[in-house]
């Protein structure tokens, strides 16, 4: 009791801001791509393997590369110096590393959850003269929200956990960009294994009251929804 009222938890904090914005614009982008590719008639393979190489590459991989495109040495780093930005070691970098290991999970679940909508009730709604712009949001999005809700949960707890490219490219700075998987990290080096515990079993917790919603969200849709195709 004594080790939790003297625990920091700033990590905490930090953990939870930086997966809330990574899943904001993730939840996005990944229903955007996932509509895009699905729309597309060539090249469905290519993009599909380069927005999917995040999930497949050592999270360590992609902080180097993450380093390599957004460091001082970097063009944009360069440029973004200019302006008096930096970049690396900061809060906002830690958001991008999750934003990039997350979004694969959020792209590849919407996608399946686009693929698996009947096509003939889309070639039906354009018969009927219904803008792609309506068939999106009265037709696509309501017969894949089990899919997209489950990609926003996989992506937010992905998020949360983050740990390789986080370090790579923010670094592991207390109250600035310590998120709690670099936190267990910095008490396992120190030997502190009650406050890794501590912190280990704060992520496991969480995890899954987010799993644990979801799963009762999905259950209640499966029940009460009636469809919302056209409606």
């Amino acid at each position: 009791m004594e080790l939790f009222s003297n625990l920091n938890f700033s990590p905490l904090y930090i953990s939870l801001k930086t997966a809330a914005a990574a899943t904001v614009l993730t939840f996005f982008s990944g229903i955007f791509l996932a509509y895009v590719v699905v729309s597309m008639k060539r090249f469905q393979g290519l993009f599909d393997a380069i927005i999917t190489l995040p999930m497949v590459l050592p999270p360590t991989v992609v902080g180097f590369f993450l380093l390599l495109f957004l460091g001082k040495r970097s063009a944009i780093g360069q440029i973004l110096l200019s302006f008096d930005i930096q970049f690396v070691f900061t809060w906002q970098a830690a958001v991008t590393a999750a934003v990039v290991v997350s979004l694969p999970l959020m792209y590849r679940t919407a996608r399946g959850a686009f693929e698996q909508i009947d096509r003939n009730i889309i070639h039906a709604a354009r018969t009927l003269g219904v803008s792609e712009w309506d068939i999106f949001w009265r037709v696509l999005l309501p017969n894949a929200k089990g899919g997209i809700l489950a990609g926003l949960v996989l992506s937010f707890t992905r998020a949360l956990g983050e740990f390789g490219a986080t370090i790579m490219v923010a670094g592991n700075i207390p109250g600035r960009t310590q998120t709690m998987s670099t936190a267990i990290y910095a008490a396992v080096q120190a030997n502190d294994d009650a406050t890794a515990f501590l912190w280990v079993g704060i992520v496991v917790v969480f995890s899954l009251i987010v799993v644990s919603l979801m799963n009762a969200w999905l259950a209640y849709s499966t029940k009460f929804s009636g469809g919302g195709a056209l409606r």
